[in-house]
C-alpha cells in the first residue's frame, strides 16, 4: 500500500490542551515555539522537531490570547541572518500585536457565527469596484459613530452600506489590511505608512483600523470585528475583495528590520541576486521596497496560497487584487513567466473557484510591465485606459483651448471603450480588463481636473517624488477657485471621465470619494500622510450630491443594459453568446470609415451596441460621444428596425431627457460630453 506524506498544517492551532505547531525552514539548524507567560501558565518553550523543511512541536497549556514568537539559530553566511535570542513572528500567525519595539504573535479564537449569510457571488460582468481605504473612507464621516469612524466596523455601519448601495457598487476592495508596518525611515522621520504596502503577516488582520475597544480586548475581537464587517456587507450584497500584497514584506533591505521570514529562513524567502555586486550578496529587488519574495520556491508559493485559502474560506473573502503581480510570476532566474505554477495553482486551486482573481500586471524590476500577460482567471488593471481616457477629456482638450492645435482622435478611445480588445485578446474578453481612470496612487478624480501639476510638498521630499505623467488638466486655474465658469467646466470633465468609466466594456473600478469630490489638494503620492487632509469629506455640498447621483444613474444604467457589460468579444459575421455587437457611426449618422478614426479634427462618433445575452433580455443601446469644446450637430443613425431613440443619461447637464428623437434627427453637442440614448 503507497503511503503519502501528511505535512501538518503550518502555524499554532489551539485545541482542548494546548496547541500543535508546524512551521517551515530549510536552512535552520534548530528552531524553539515560545509562548509567554500569562495569568494561567509560566513561559512555555518547545524545541521543534525536524522532518525535511518542516518543524513541528505541541505547546501543551497554550490558550486563546496568549503571545508567542520562534527563536531559530542556523548557519551564519551571507544569505542567513540566524539569531538565536531574537524573537520572530509566526510566518502563519491569524493575530499580530506590538510588542516593545516589535511585534508578537498571538493566538486567537476562531470561532465566528456567520448566520448563514452566504457570499454574494456578484458575476464579473455585473461588478462594480470600490476602492477604499478602511480609516479615510469613513474617519471624517459624522453619521458614523465616533467610536467606529476610521475602523472595521465602521465601514460595515449602516450609513456606510447606505452610501454604497445608493451608488449601486457590488464589492469594495480594500486597500491592504493584512497586518503591516511603517518603513524605518519612516519611524524615524516620526511618519506613518499611509496605504499599507508593507506587509508583517499575511494571515492577520491590521490592528490599528479595529475600534478601541476590539483592540483592547485583544486579537480574537479583532478578528472577529473583521469578520462582522464581511458578514453585514454580504448581508447587503456586497463583496469584498482585498488587495493583498505577496511580492515583498516589511523586512526591506539587507540590514533592514528582521521580524520573521528572513531570521527563519531569508536564503529561501527572498530572491537574491545571480551576480553579487563585488562581491557582496544583494538582493533581486522588482518591488522597490527592499525585497522581493522569492515564489519560485515552494515553501513560499504554498504560503501565499495557504493565505489566500484562510481570507476565501474562513473570513469568507470574495476576491484578491495582487499588488506588484509580475513579481509573483519570476521564475527561478527572475524571468517573468506567463505560465508560472504559483499562477496556474491560484488558476485551479479548488478553494479559491469561487474568488475574483485581479492582477496589478507590472513590478518595477527588468521587464516588468506585463499587462494582458496574466491569461485565463485573472483580471488585471487596465492602465492603458486610464491614460486613454485622462489623455481624451483633458490633455486634449486643454490644448485645444490653449492654442487649438491637432489632438489625437476617437480610434483610441474606441478601443478602451469597447473593452481594450488589443491589450487582452479576442479569448480572455472585455473582463479581464479592470478599468480605472484614478486609483489610491496619483491624483483624484477632482483633482485631475483641478491641477495641471502635482504638489506633494507635504511627503517632505521636495516635490521630487511622485509621477510628472498626470494628463490633468487644471480647466485655467491651479486648484480652488470660486470662479463658477472654471467650476462649471470641471464639473462636466469630471461625469465624462466617471461617464466613460462606468459605460465601458470591462469591470470598473470607482476610487471611493470621487463621487463626492474627494480631494489630496494636488498630491499624487500621500503615501505617508494620515491626517483629515486624506480624509473622505461627507459635508453637505449641493455639486457633490449632483455627482453622488450622477454616478448612481450610471452604476443603475450599466446594471440595466448588458449591452454596456460584454463578457466576451464578438466575432464578425457571428451571434457570439454574452457579447455585444458594436457598430460604429460618424456625426452624419453613417459608418464610421478608416480615416477619421485618427483625424485629430474628428473627435466624435456614435456607437450602437447589442448584446447578445445568455440569461438576459436583449438589448441595446446608443451612446454618442464629443470630445471637443466647439458644438457639433450628429444625426441620430437609422440602425435595422429603429424608429426613436430616448436620451437616459448626459454628461450635459441640462438636457431634455423626456421626448423621443426620430432616427435622422440632428442631436446637437454642447462642448465635449457624453450621451446614452435607449431605444424606444
Amino acid at each position: 500500500m503507497q503511503t503519502v506524506d501528511i505535512v501538518p498544517e503550518p502555524g499554532l492551532r489551539p485545541d482542548a490542551d494546548g496547541a500543535s505547531f508546524a512551521v517551515r525552514s530549510a536552512t535552520a539548524t534548530a528552531v524553539t515555539l515560545v509562548v509567554d507567560a500569562s495569568a494561567t501558565h509560566g513561559p512555555i518553550r518547545v524545541p521543534l522537531q525536524r522532518d525535511g523543511d518542516v518543524w513541528t512541536g505541541r505547546a501543551d497549556g497554550a490558550r486563546v490570547g496568549d503571545t508567542y514568537h520562534l527563536l531559530a539559530d542556523g548557519p551564519r553566511g551571507a544569505r542567513d541572518d540566524f539569531d538565536p535570542l531574537r524573537p520572530l513572528l509566526d510566518p502563519y500567525a491569524r493575530g499580530i500585536e506590538p510588542a516593545g519595539d516589535g511585534w508578537t504573535s498571538v493566538v486567537v479564537d476562531e470561532g465566528f457565527d456567520w448566520g448563514g449569510v452566504p457570499k454574494p457571488g456578484t458575476s464579473i460582468d455585473r461588478t462594480v469596484l470600490y476602492e477604499a481605504h478602511v480609516r479615510t473612507l469613513t474617519a471624517g464621516n459624522p453619521a458614523v459613530p465616533e467610536h467606529l469612524r476610521g475602523t472595521y466596523a465602521g465601514l460595515a455601519h449602516e450609513s456606510t452600506i447606505a452610501h454604497l448601495r445608493r451608488l449601486g457598487v457590488t464589492a469594495v476592495e480594500l486597500l491592504p489590511v493584512h497586518a503591516f508596518r511603517s518603513e524605518e525611515w519612516l519611524r524615524r522621520a516620526g511618519r506613518e505608512n499611509a496605504w499599507g504596502y508593507n506587509t508583517l503577516g499575511f494571515h492577520a488582520p491590521h490592528a490599528p483600523y479595529a475600534s478601541a475597544s476590539a483592540r483592547a480586548a485583544g486579537a480574537t475581537a479583532v478578528l472577529r470585528e473583521f469578520k462582522g464587517m464581511v458578514r453585514l456587507l454580504h448581508e447587503a450584497g456586497i463583496e469584498v475583495v482585498l488587495d493583498v500584497v505577496y511580492n515583498h514584506t516589511a523586512e526591506e533591505g539587507l540590514g533592514g528590520p528582521t521580524s520573521g521570514l528572513r531570521g527563519l529562513d531569508g536564503a529561501t524567502a527572498y530572491r537574491w541576486a545571480e551576480e553579487p555586486a563585488a562581491g557582496a550578496e544583494r538582493y533581486f529587488d522588482t518591488s522597490g521596497c527592499g525585497n522581493t519574495l522569492d515564489t519560485s520556491q515552494p515553501a513560499i508559493a504554498d504560503l501565499v496560497v495557504d493565505s489566500l485559502r484562510y481570507w476565501a474560506r474562513e473570513v469568507q473573502v470574495d476576491g484578491f487584487r495582487f499588488d506588484l503581480m509580475a513579481a509573483l510570476a519570476r521564475d527561478a532566474h527572475h524571468r517573468f513567466d506567463p505560465a508560472h505554477p504559483l499562477l496556474q495553482r491560484l488558476r485551479d486551486d479548488p478553494l479559491l473557484q469561487d474568488v475574483k482573481l485581479i492582477a496589478e500586471p507590472w513590478d518595477v524590476g527588468p521587464d516588468g510591465w506585463r499587462t494582458g500577460a496574466f491569461g485565463p482567471r485573472i483580471a488585471e488593471w487596465n492602465d492603458g485606459f486610464r491614460d486613454t481616457v485622462r489623455q481624451f477629456w483633458l490633455t486634449d482638450i486643454a490644448r485645444e483651448r490653449r492654442d487649438g492645435s491637432p489632438m489625437t482622435g476617437i480610434g483610441a478611445l474606441a478601443g478602451v471603450l469597447a473593452g481594450s480588445r488589443h491589450v487582452f485578446g479576442a479569448d480572455r474578453g472585455p473582463t479581464a480588463a479592470v478599468n480605472f481612470v484614478t486609483a489610491h496612487d496619483g491624483f483624484t478624480m477632482r483633482d485631475l481636473v483641478s491641477y495641471d501639476h502635482k504638489h506633494n510638498e507635504a511627503n517632505g521630499e521636495d516635490n521630487r517624488d511622485g509621477t510628472d505623467d498626470n494628463r490633468s488638466f487644471n480647466h485655467g486655474v491651479e486648484g480652488p477657485t470660486d470662479d463658477r465658469g472654471v467650476r462649471a467646466a470641471r464639473q462636466r470633465s469630471l461625469r465624462n471621465l466617471m461617464g466613460t468609466l462606468l459605460l465601458s466594456a470591462g469591470v470598473p473600478m470607482i476610487t471611493a470619494g470621487d463621487e463626492r469630490g474627494r480631494t489630496q489638494h494636488g498630491n499624487n503620492n500621500p503615501y505617508a500622510i494620515t491626517d483629515a487632509s486624506m480624509w473622505v469629506d461627507w459635508s453637505p455640498d449641493p455639486d457633490v450630491e449632483w455627482m453622488v447621483e450622477q454616478t448612481a444613474a450610471l452604476v443603475r444604467l450599466r446594471a440595466a443594459h448588458p449591452a454596456l457589460r460584454p463578457s466576451r468579444f464578438g466575432t464578425d459575421g457571428a451571434d457570439t453568446p454574452s457579447a455585444t455587437r458594436m457598430t460604429w457611426y460618424a456625426t452624419d449618422g453613417t459608418p464610421m470609415t478608416d480615416d477619421r478614426w485618427d483625424e485629430p479634427t474628428h473627435r466624435a462618433l456614435q456607437y450602437f451596441a447589442e448584446s447578445t445575452p445568455e440569461d438576459e433580455p436583449d438589448d441595446r443601446v446608443l451612446v454618442i460621444v464629443h470630445g471637443s469644446g466647439r458644438t457639433r450637430d450628429m444625426t441620430l443613425p437609422a440602425h435595422g428596425d429603429v424608429e426613436a431613440y430616448r436620451l437616459v443619461w448626459s454628461s450635459e447637464k441640462h438636457r431634455d431627457h423626456e421626448r423621443h428623437r426620430s432616427v435622422g434627427t440632428v442631436f446637437t453637442a454642447y462642448g465635449p460630453g457624453i450621451h446614452v440614448f435607449e431605444i424606444v
